[in-house]
């Protein structure tokens, strides 16, 4: 029963992931650039509506259950750290733990807040939304790569169960 419990924590995670790597790297690649090519005032105004929009969707359940399961399979595999993918399922936990959730909670979360509170045509916003656009999207980076190395360490844990 152990062992089921396990592995679909696995599979909900490798899922979880891929979804989030898979959002992190369209606004790395092609979302906050098109936002950067739009005035300023309508870039932040796009920026601040996707980022109402997003808690409020199933986004918010996924970015958190996957976080927490992470967690859980973290601990699980230090208690059973003799078992095939153990190392796996710690590497991937810490990692989407670390690079995605304390990223996002450390970096792009304190960005978003600031820029909700920015009047969008004011000459501070537009230094701001400068910023904003290049850490943001460097911090995305981190999460990406997080999320995509985390979904590939989880189905090796999958894999070597």
């Amino acid at each position: 029963m152990l062992q089921m419990l396990i592995t679909g924590l696995l599979w909900f995670c490798a899922i979880g992931c891929g979804l989030l790597a898979g959002l992190y790297f369209a606004f790395s690649t092609f979302i906050m650039t098109a936002l950067g090519r739009i005035g300023q005032a309508s870039g932040i105004a796009a920026m601040n509506a996707i980022n109402v929009t997003i808690v409020q969707s199933l986004f918010i359940p996924i970015f958190l259950g996957t976080t927490a399961a992470s967690a859980a399979l973290v601990v699980t595999a230090l208690l059973r750290w003799s078992e095939p993918g153990a190392m796996a399922m710690l590497t991937g936990g810490v990692i989407y733990v670390l690079g995605m959730f304390v990223v996002t909670m450390v970096f792009n979360v304190p960005l978003n807040n600031a820029l909700a509170a920015a009047d969008p045509g004011s000459q501070e916003a537009a230094s701001l939304w400068a910023r904003y656009l290049t850490d943001w999207t460097r911090w995305n980076h981190v999460r990406t790569v997080a999320s995509t190395a985390a979904c590939a360490l989880f189905i090796a844990a999958i894999a070597a169960r």
